[in-house]
């Protein structure tokens, strides 16, 4: 069983490689660059949209949200041009890491706590102390 989920983490790892390169190739429909583009941006992200750290959910976009993107995206390009790029990701032995994909992250991180600190403030229950909101005179 630990070979098979080896085999299949090798899978996977190849397949983000490979749409990594599929969004960038002229010859994939444009629809398919975009998704192609988004997973591949998050699975090579350094930065995850849940930190691994927090147990059990930590795991779950790596197990989860990845392959269902990969799956996606290899259902949107076409047979022939996925297997070419399978061969190029095989070749390549450095993994791609996407600079874009973590600034996403990073600001969908500083949104998300924005927009919560706005609802706290907003239903009351985060107050400002008196002394930011006197006038100086």
């Amino acid at each position: 069983m630990f070979d098979r989920l080896q085999k299949w983490a090798r899978t996977v790892k190849r397949d983000a490689v490979a749409i990594w390169i599929a969004a960038r190739d002229p010859r994939v429909p444009w629809y398919a660059k975009v998704v192609a583009a988004a997973t591949a941006a998050y699975a090579l992200s350094p930065i995850d949209l849940i930190p691994d750290f927090i147990p059990v959910i930590g795991y779950l976009d790596d197990l989860v949200i990845v392959p269902l993107g990969i799956a996606l995206t290899i259902r949107l390009i076409p047979e022939g041009l996925m297997d070419e790029f399978r061969a190029e990701a095989a070749r390549r032995e450095a993994r791609p890491i996407s600079i874009v994909g973590a600034l996403f992250i990073v600001v969908l991180w500083c949104a998300a706590i924005a927009l919560a600190g706005w609802w706290l403030h907003h239903h009351g229950f985060l107050r400002w102390p008196s002394f930011f909101l006197s006038k100086s005179t």
